[in-house]
């Protein structure tokens, strides 16, 4: 009963740092893409005055980011939550 109990919270856990993460991860993103480029990344809902290879460049650094983000912090929530299991 408690690996089920400990594989919930690790998921709770774990969910919550990974969106935590997601946007600290967007925010860095945009700041990084601003500082370089003058100006924010390319947003879906934008006219459509940017260049295509702008759209992909910046879709695929935010994704790449994001996904290594919420890795990072699920890996990091897993470990938390085995030491205090561990207590």
């Amino acid at each position: 009963m408690a690996d089920t109990s400990t594989a919930t919270v690790d998921k709770i856990v774990g969910l919550a740092a990974a969106g935590v993460a997601a946007i600290v991860a967007q925010k860095v993103v945009g700041l990084v893409w601003k500082a370089s480029a003058g100006h924010r990344p390319p947003k879906p809902e934008d006219d459509g005055d940017n260049a295509v290879a702008e759209i992909i460049a910046a879709a695929a650094i935010t994704g790449a980011v994001m996904a290594i983000a919420r890795v990072l912090a699920a890996r990091g929530a897993s470990r938390v939550t085995a030491r205090l299991e561990s207590r």
